[in-house]
Protein backbone atom coordinates (compact mmCIF):
# COMPACT_ATOMS: atom_id res chain seq x y z
CA UNK A 1 0.00 0.00 0.00
CA UNK A 2 0.96 3.68 -0.97
CA UNK A 3 1.57 5.60 2.33
CA UNK A 4 1.93 9.28 1.83
CA UNK A 5 2.40 11.51 4.90
CA UNK A 6 1.67 15.42 4.57
CA UNK A 7 2.41 18.11 7.55
CA UNK A 8 0.93 21.57 6.16
CA UNK A 9 2.62 25.12 6.00
CA UNK A 10 0.59 27.88 7.68
CA UNK A 11 0.72 29.19 4.20
CA UNK A 12 -0.88 26.01 3.07
CA UNK A 13 -4.24 25.62 4.98
CA UNK A 14 -7.37 25.85 3.39
CA UNK A 15 -10.27 28.04 5.16
CA UNK A 16 -13.25 26.93 2.55
CA UNK A 17 -14.89 24.05 1.12
CA UNK A 18 -14.31 24.64 -2.91
CA UNK A 19 -12.34 27.50 -4.31
CA UNK A 20 -9.03 26.10 -3.36
CA UNK A 21 -6.79 24.22 -5.49
CA UNK A 22 -5.79 20.81 -4.20
CA UNK A 23 -2.55 20.79 -2.31
CA UNK A 24 -1.87 17.33 -3.70
CA UNK A 25 -2.88 14.31 -5.88
CA UNK A 26 -4.01 10.80 -4.39
CA UNK A 27 -5.00 7.53 -5.80
CA UNK A 28 -7.47 5.47 -4.08
CA UNK A 29 -6.48 2.76 -1.97
CA UNK A 30 -3.84 5.42 -0.49
CA UNK A 31 -2.86 5.89 3.44
CA UNK A 32 -2.97 9.94 4.51
CA UNK A 33 -0.71 10.09 7.54
CA UNK A 34 -1.73 14.22 7.87
CA UNK A 35 -1.55 16.60 10.91
CA UNK A 36 -4.42 19.13 11.59
CA UNK A 37 -4.02 22.15 13.81
CA UNK A 38 -7.10 23.50 15.41
CA UNK A 39 -10.17 25.56 14.99
CA UNK A 40 -7.87 28.74 17.04
CA UNK A 41 -4.96 28.06 14.65
CA UNK A 42 -2.84 27.48 18.22
CA UNK A 43 -3.27 30.78 19.32
CA UNK A 44 -5.37 30.35 22.43
CA UNK A 45 -3.18 29.01 24.76
CA UNK A 46 -3.51 30.23 27.88
CA UNK A 47 -6.32 31.30 29.70
CA UNK A 48 -5.48 35.20 28.94
CA UNK A 49 -5.70 34.23 25.39
CA UNK A 50 -9.21 35.56 24.32
CA UNK A 51 -10.85 35.02 20.80
CA UNK A 52 -11.53 38.59 20.56
CA UNK A 53 -8.03 39.78 20.28
CA UNK A 54 -6.55 36.06 19.70
CA UNK A 55 -8.67 35.27 16.21
CA UNK A 56 -8.43 36.62 12.85
CA UNK A 57 -12.06 36.14 11.17
CA UNK A 58 -12.65 34.36 9.17
CA UNK A 59 -9.28 32.65 9.71
CA UNK A 60 -10.66 29.79 11.46
CA UNK A 61 -10.79 26.23 11.32
CA UNK A 62 -8.11 25.76 8.81
CA UNK A 63 -7.98 22.75 6.99
CA UNK A 64 -5.37 19.76 5.38
CA UNK A 65 -6.45 19.73 2.24
CA UNK A 66 -7.66 20.00 -0.54
CA UNK A 67 -6.48 16.48 -1.86
CA UNK A 68 -7.44 15.58 -5.10
CA UNK A 69 -8.46 11.73 -5.52
CA UNK A 70 -7.62 10.02 -9.32
CA UNK A 71 -10.97 9.39 -10.98
CA UNK A 72 -13.39 10.81 -8.44
CA UNK A 73 -16.59 12.55 -10.69
CA UNK A 74 -19.61 14.04 -9.73
CA UNK A 75 -22.02 11.28 -9.00
CA UNK A 76 -19.42 8.89 -7.14
CA UNK A 77 -18.93 8.25 -3.46
CA UNK A 78 -16.00 9.03 -1.70
CA UNK A 79 -15.22 6.74 1.13
CA UNK A 80 -12.45 8.32 4.13
CA UNK A 81 -11.74 5.55 6.92
CA UNK A 82 -10.30 7.10 9.83
CA UNK A 83 -7.86 4.71 11.33
CA UNK A 84 -6.35 6.91 14.11
CA UNK A 85 -6.65 10.36 15.63
CA UNK A 86 -4.36 11.08 18.20
CA UNK A 87 -3.46 14.63 20.26
CA UNK A 88 -0.40 15.88 18.70
CA UNK A 89 -0.82 18.74 21.72
CA UNK A 90 -0.16 18.24 25.11
CA UNK A 91 -3.34 20.75 25.57
CA UNK A 92 -6.37 21.56 24.06
CA UNK A 93 -8.19 24.78 24.37
CA UNK A 94 -11.90 26.09 25.05
CA UNK A 95 -13.69 29.26 25.24
CA UNK A 96 -17.01 31.18 25.53
CA UNK A 97 -17.02 33.75 22.11
CA UNK A 98 -19.33 36.62 22.02
CA UNK A 99 -22.82 36.24 20.43
CA UNK A 100 -21.70 32.70 19.34
CA UNK A 101 -23.11 29.35 21.36
CA UNK A 102 -26.47 27.53 21.66
CA UNK A 103 -27.00 29.11 25.07
CA UNK A 104 -26.64 32.93 24.17
CA UNK A 105 -27.94 35.94 22.00
CA UNK A 106 -26.46 35.22 18.23
CA UNK A 107 -26.53 36.95 14.98
CA UNK A 108 -29.54 35.29 14.13
CA UNK A 109 -31.09 35.06 18.00
CA UNK A 110 -31.13 38.89 18.35
CA UNK A 111 -31.80 39.99 21.90
CA UNK A 112 -31.25 43.04 23.85
CA UNK A 113 -29.37 41.18 26.43
CA UNK A 114 -25.42 41.60 26.15
CA UNK A 115 -23.34 38.56 25.24
CA UNK A 116 -21.80 36.33 27.49
CA UNK A 117 -18.31 37.06 28.62
CA UNK A 118 -15.27 35.63 26.67
CA UNK A 119 -13.53 33.38 28.42
CA UNK A 120 -10.86 30.88 27.59
CA UNK A 121 -10.15 27.65 29.03
CA UNK A 122 -6.96 24.94 29.10
CA UNK A 123 -7.02 21.51 29.37
CA UNK A 124 -4.21 19.78 30.17
CA UNK A 125 -4.07 16.18 28.25
CA UNK A 126 -2.38 13.16 30.34
CA UNK A 127 -1.42 11.10 27.54
CA UNK A 128 -0.51 8.18 30.07
CA UNK A 129 -4.26 8.37 31.56
CA UNK A 130 -5.99 9.18 28.15
CA UNK A 131 -7.67 12.09 30.07
CA UNK A 132 -7.92 15.63 29.51
CA UNK A 133 -8.32 18.03 32.66
CA UNK A 134 -11.20 20.84 32.97
CA UNK A 135 -10.17 22.84 35.57
CA UNK A 136 -12.65 25.80 36.67
CA UNK A 137 -11.72 29.62 36.26
CA UNK A 138 -13.56 30.50 39.45
CA UNK A 139 -12.97 27.95 41.64
CA UNK A 140 -10.29 24.71 42.73
CA UNK A 141 -12.57 22.27 40.88
CA UNK A 142 -10.81 20.04 38.56
CA UNK A 143 -12.15 16.74 37.26
CA UNK A 144 -10.42 14.45 34.44
CA UNK A 145 -12.76 13.37 30.95
CA UNK A 146 -11.88 10.95 29.35
CA UNK A 147 -10.19 11.82 26.07
CA UNK A 148 -12.28 10.83 22.77
CA UNK A 149 -10.59 12.44 19.75
CA UNK A 150 -12.95 13.14 16.70
CA UNK A 151 -12.65 14.97 13.92
CA UNK A 152 -14.91 18.26 13.77
CA UNK A 153 -14.84 18.88 9.64
CA UNK A 154 -14.27 16.69 7.30
CA UNK A 155 -16.02 17.62 3.56
CA UNK A 156 -15.31 17.66 -0.37
CA UNK A 157 -15.90 20.78 -2.80
CA UNK A 158 -19.76 21.41 -2.82
CA UNK A 159 -21.45 21.08 -6.44
CA UNK A 160 -21.71 24.37 -8.74
CA UNK A 161 -18.38 26.32 -8.32
CA UNK A 162 -19.55 26.72 -4.73
CA UNK A 163 -17.20 28.11 -2.28
CA UNK A 164 -18.14 27.62 1.78
CA UNK A 165 -16.78 28.82 4.99
CA UNK A 166 -14.73 25.71 7.01
CA UNK A 167 -17.29 27.13 9.55
CA UNK A 168 -20.16 25.55 7.30
CA UNK A 169 -21.54 21.33 7.13
CA UNK A 170 -23.96 21.05 4.58
CA UNK A 171 -24.69 18.06 1.86
CA UNK A 172 -20.77 18.58 0.97
CA UNK A 173 -20.14 17.39 5.01
CA UNK A 174 -18.17 20.25 6.44
CA UNK A 175 -17.65 21.37 9.83
CA UNK A 176 -20.76 18.74 10.80
CA UNK A 177 -19.31 18.38 14.27
CA UNK A 178 -20.42 15.17 15.07
CA UNK A 179 -18.22 12.70 17.99
CA UNK A 180 -19.06 9.42 15.33
CA UNK A 181 -16.09 11.11 13.30
CA UNK A 182 -13.78 8.91 15.56
CA UNK A 183 -11.46 6.19 14.71
CA UNK A 184 -13.01 3.20 13.32
CA UNK A 185 -15.68 5.38 11.30
CA UNK A 186 -15.68 5.04 8.06
CA UNK A 187 -17.56 8.47 5.96
CA UNK A 188 -19.18 7.89 2.56
CA UNK A 189 -19.40 11.43 0.81
CA UNK A 190 -21.34 11.82 -2.59
CA UNK A 191 -18.53 13.61 -5.20
CA UNK A 192 -19.70 17.12 -6.62
CA UNK A 193 -16.65 18.02 -8.97
CA UNK A 194 -13.79 16.01 -10.54
CA UNK A 195 -11.39 14.66 -8.01
CA UNK A 196 -13.20 15.17 -4.75
CA UNK A 197 -11.26 17.61 -3.32
CA UNK A 198 -11.50 16.78 0.26
CA UNK A 199 -10.35 18.18 3.28
CA UNK A 200 -10.64 17.17 6.78
CA UNK A 201 -9.62 19.46 10.76
CA UNK A 202 -10.79 20.98 13.52
CA UNK A 203 -9.51 18.26 16.06
CA UNK A 204 -11.31 17.65 19.23
CA UNK A 205 -10.06 16.05 21.78
CA UNK A 206 -13.61 15.32 22.92
CA UNK A 207 -16.65 16.76 22.58
CA UNK A 208 -20.43 16.76 24.15
CA UNK A 209 -23.30 16.12 22.02
CA UNK A 210 -24.51 19.24 20.75
CA UNK A 211 -21.62 21.00 21.33
CA UNK A 212 -23.38 23.65 22.94
CA UNK A 213 -21.14 26.18 23.92
CA UNK A 214 -19.85 26.40 20.38
CA UNK A 215 -16.48 24.80 21.13
CA UNK A 216 -14.85 21.83 22.13
CA UNK A 217 -11.47 20.91 23.70
CA UNK A 218 -10.12 22.23 20.58
CA UNK A 219 -6.78 20.37 19.52
CA UNK A 220 -4.22 19.35 16.76
CA UNK A 221 -4.51 16.59 15.74
CA UNK A 222 -2.45 13.44 13.99
CA UNK A 223 -4.25 11.64 11.56
CA UNK A 224 -4.09 8.50 9.68
CA UNK A 225 -6.87 7.91 7.34
CA UNK A 226 -7.56 5.76 3.79
CA UNK A 227 -8.82 7.23 0.66
CA UNK A 228 -11.18 4.91 -1.17
CA UNK A 229 -13.40 5.78 -4.12
CA UNK A 230 -17.02 3.82 -5.37
CA UNK A 231 -17.80 4.73 -8.53
CA UNK A 232 -21.81 6.00 -8.74
CA UNK A 233 -23.73 5.91 -5.82
CA UNK A 234 -23.31 9.46 -4.49
CA UNK A 235 -25.45 10.01 -1.13
CA UNK A 236 -27.24 12.86 -1.03
CA UNK A 237 -26.07 13.59 1.95
CA UNK A 238 -22.92 12.21 4.38
CA UNK A 239 -23.03 8.67 5.75
CA UNK A 240 -20.84 7.10 8.54
CA UNK A 241 -20.29 3.86 9.35
CA UNK A 242 -18.98 2.20 12.06
CA UNK A 243 -18.29 -1.53 13.52
CA UNK A 244 -22.06 -1.48 15.20
CA UNK A 245 -23.55 1.38 13.68
CA UNK A 246 -24.95 3.32 10.82
CA UNK A 247 -25.30 6.74 10.55
CA UNK A 248 -26.54 9.58 8.54
CA UNK A 249 -25.53 13.51 9.19
CA UNK A 250 -28.42 15.91 8.31
CA UNK A 251 -27.36 20.20 8.58
CA UNK A 252 -29.70 22.85 8.24
CA UNK A 253 -31.65 25.59 10.00
CA UNK A 254 -34.24 25.44 11.99
CA UNK A 255 -33.06 22.29 13.90
CA UNK A 256 -36.13 20.23 13.12
CA UNK A 257 -35.16 20.35 9.63
CA UNK A 258 -31.51 18.77 10.13
CA UNK A 259 -32.86 16.42 11.66
CA UNK A 260 -35.39 15.24 8.87
CA UNK A 261 -32.41 15.65 6.59
CA UNK A 262 -30.73 13.24 8.34
CA UNK A 263 -34.23 10.78 8.80
CA UNK A 264 -34.78 10.85 5.04
CA UNK A 265 -31.22 10.05 4.20
CA UNK A 266 -31.45 6.71 6.67
CA UNK A 267 -34.93 5.59 5.03
CA UNK A 268 -33.34 5.75 1.77
CA UNK A 269 -30.06 3.78 2.97
CA UNK A 270 -32.12 1.33 4.45
CA UNK A 271 -34.38 0.33 1.39
CA UNK A 272 -30.90 0.29 -0.63
CA UNK A 273 -29.55 -1.95 2.23
CA UNK A 274 -32.43 -4.30 2.61
CA UNK A 275 -34.55 -3.64 -0.69
CA UNK A 276 -37.29 -2.06 1.03
CA UNK A 277 -40.63 0.07 -0.48
CA UNK A 278 -40.13 3.89 1.36
CA UNK A 279 -42.89 2.96 4.06
CA UNK A 280 -41.59 0.29 5.63
CA UNK A 281 -38.06 1.76 5.71
CA UNK A 282 -40.16 4.29 7.57
CA UNK A 283 -41.53 2.39 9.65
CA UNK A 284 -38.77 0.42 10.78
CA UNK A 285 -36.66 3.41 11.26
CA UNK A 286 -39.14 4.89 13.69
CA UNK A 287 -38.99 2.13 15.99
CA UNK A 288 -35.15 1.64 16.17
CA UNK A 289 -33.02 5.23 15.63
CA UNK A 290 -31.53 6.95 17.61
CA UNK A 291 -31.19 10.67 16.64
CA UNK A 292 -27.72 12.16 18.53
CA UNK A 293 -27.12 15.87 18.42
CA UNK A 294 -23.80 16.95 16.53
CA UNK A 295 -24.30 20.43 16.96
CA UNK A 296 -26.52 23.31 17.20
CA UNK A 297 -24.00 26.17 17.32
CA UNK A 298 -22.58 26.31 13.50
CA UNK A 299 -24.20 28.30 10.18
CA UNK A 300 -26.53 25.04 10.14
CA UNK A 301 -27.09 22.64 12.86
CA UNK A 302 -26.39 18.83 12.36
CA UNK A 303 -28.28 16.22 13.73
CA UNK A 304 -27.67 12.11 13.21
CA UNK A 305 -30.15 9.46 12.41
CA UNK A 306 -28.45 6.02 14.09
CA UNK A 307 -29.24 2.47 13.71
CA UNK A 308 -27.66 -0.20 15.72
CA UNK A 309 -26.52 -3.40 13.46
CA UNK A 310 -27.38 -5.35 15.81
CA UNK A 311 -31.21 -4.87 15.27
CA UNK A 312 -30.83 -5.57 11.46
CA UNK A 313 -29.82 -8.59 9.46
CA UNK A 314 -26.20 -8.69 8.27
CA UNK A 315 -25.74 -6.67 5.56
CA UNK A 316 -22.64 -5.18 3.02
CA UNK A 317 -22.64 -1.88 2.81
CA UNK A 318 -21.43 -0.19 -0.13
CA UNK A 319 -20.37 -3.90 -0.53
CA UNK A 320 -18.53 -4.65 2.14
CA UNK A 321 -15.91 -1.44 2.30
CA UNK A 322 -16.16 -1.15 5.79
CA UNK A 323 -15.15 -4.25 6.94
CA UNK A 324 -12.63 -4.42 3.87
CA UNK A 325 -10.83 -1.01 5.00
CA UNK A 326 -11.38 -1.88 9.01
CA UNK A 327 -8.95 -4.86 7.80
CA UNK A 328 -6.66 -3.20 5.60
CA UNK A 329 -6.37 -0.57 8.55
CA UNK A 330 -4.67 -3.55 10.60
CA UNK A 331 -1.78 -3.84 7.78
CA UNK A 332 -1.01 -0.52 7.66
CA UNK A 333 3.03 -0.56 8.83
CA UNK A 334 4.21 1.24 11.91
CA UNK A 335 5.45 4.73 12.09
Amino acid sequence: MEVVEFRPRPAQFAWTFGGVAPIRTVKPGTVLRLWTEDAFGGRLRTTSDLPSSSLTMPFVNPQTGPFYVEGAEPGDTLVLHLVELTPARGWGASSTIPFFGGLTGTDRTATLAPPLPERTWIYEVDRAKSTVTFTALSSEFQVDLPMSPMLGTVGVAPAAMEARSALVPDRFGGNMDTPEMRAGATCYLGVNVDGALFSIGDGHYRQGEGEACGTAVEGAMDVTLIVELVKGRAPQWPRLESDTHFITVGSSRPLEDAWRIGQVEMVTWLSELYGLETLDSYQLLSQISEAPLANVVDVNYSALAKIAKAYLPPVAAYDGMHRYLRDLAARIPPL
